[in-house]
């Protein structure tokens, strides 16, 4: 198995381990539980691929970034299987956090003590496209037949994932999406902010709020590019950088999420270029 693979079936294991030890006799969990069985017949079968099977290993490589949303919901299911109170308790924590950082709440104040139609349509775009942005590094290397490159890229990736979804499923936080009132008026009205709130109706996993798994992903994927593809990296830069910001802006995260979203990301990102130093000089 690629390293990919192991970080995938760690991560499937413990939130097995965790929807065991709070063994609830759902519908959900059984479906939950079949998933996580899938996955890994679908690892090992990747295990058989071929050399000549090129379809099957382009599969095998972005695999893990065609999980993601499906493992963003379920952590959305397990936590409304929870005391809904208890994750709003931590939300206070995490308010109070901020207003020692930040002095207030940022998140809740920056839109309306600064509102910009122009602003808030830049941002809330931004804030959408981390999904493309994450996607792109990897499709691009592999179109230019860099295959390990983009494997590289997609570990770092998934692996700032993975730390902020097990946090998420250890200590879920509602987030200011959820705290607080959203903002009115033209900025809430411009389009991208209307396509992130139509999104979020729809596609939204509650308690997923800190870290910010948005900019840890996005920069930990912008670091590893900066290594295997620099030019690619500074292409995405002002968006990531436009990411960071609207996370807070638009009052989807907490000052506190962003920021040590950027940490882990920076970290993952630090730790996947020692790991791919150490795959080329092996």
């Amino acid at each position: 198995m690629r390293p990919v693979d192991r970080l995938v079936v760690t991560y499937l294991a413990f939130i097995t381990i965790l929807i065991l030890l709070r063994w609830e006799f759902t519908f959900e969990n059984l479906l939950l539980l079949f998933m996580h069985a899938l996955v890994g017949v679908l690892i090992f079968l990747f295990t058989k691929i071929g050399e000549t099977d090129k379809v099957g290993r382009v599969l095998h490589l972005i695999y893990p970034l065609i999980l993601l949303p499906t493992l963003y919901t379920e952590l959305g299911v397990l936590t409304m299987q929870r005391d809904l109170g208890s994750t709003f308790e931590r939300d206070a924590v995490v308010q109070g956090w901020d207003a020692m950082l930040f002095g207030g709440q940022v998140s809740y104040d920056w839109i309306r003590n600064a509102p910009s139609v122009f602003w808030s349509g830049v941002l809330h775009l931004a804030y959408v496209l981390y999904y493309p942005i994450v996607l792109a590094g990897p499709l691009l290397l592999l179109i230019r037949k860099r295959p390990r490159q983009a494997e590289h890229v997609v570990f770092t990736t998934i692996l700032a994932f993975v730390v902020c979804y097990v946090v998420f499923a250890l200590y879920p936080v509602a987030g200011p999406n959820y705290a607080f009132e959203h903002p009115t008026g033209p900025v809430r009205d411009v389009w991208s902010a209307r396509l992130v709130y139509g999104l979020l109706g729809t596609g939204s996993s509650f308690g997923t709020a800190f870290p910010s798994s948005h900019v840890a992903a996005t920069v930990a994927a912008n670091i590893a590019l900066w290594r295997e593809w620099r030019a690619l990296a500074l292409a995405v830069l002002v968006p990531t950088i436009l990411l960071i910001i609207g996370t807070v802006y638009c009052q989807m995260h907490y000052g506190i999420d962003a920021t040590v979203g950027l940490c882990i990301g920076v970290a993952v990102g630090m730790l996947g270029a020692f790991v791919a130093r150490k795959r080329d000089g092996a």
